[in-house]
């Protein structure tokens, strides 16, 4: 299990890495992710990421509040409507429908979360 752990933790933090530069890939939810993971395979990777600067507190709230930031919520919830724009308008019908729900529910699991 510690093997697999450390390989989606991994592949969590590599696609927190790729989110710094693609505006609509989330780092922070990554980054977490990666975090919970390390802690179970590999604590020296898990403290590079709680340590952090830009992460720590993000990490922190997450752990002990399950809180997301204002402006994380922020950048959530206009990811969700963008993705659901695009989605409507570029897919074909009945496809182009999906992005409307997803994007309804990933939003109320956002907003049902504090604010850090």
């Amino acid at each position: 299990m510690r093997a697999i752990y450390f390989l989606l933790g991994l592949c969590s933090l590599a696609l927190g890495a790729v989110g710094v530069v693609l505006p609509l890939l989330p780092t922070v939810p990554f980054m977490i992710l990666a975090a919970f993971c390390f802690a179970r395979s590999s604590p020296a990777l898990e403290q590079r990421i709680v340590e952090h600067p830009a992460l720590k507190r993000h990490i922190v709230a997450w752990r002990e509040n399950r809180a997301i930031s204002k402006r994380g919520k922020s950048a959530a919830l206009l990811a969700f409507a963008f993705s659901a724009v695009v989605g409507t308008l570029f897919l074909a019908p009945p496809m182009s429908l999906v992005p409307i729900p997803i994007g309804i529910i990933g939003s109320w699991w956002i907003l049902s979360h504090p604010t850090a």
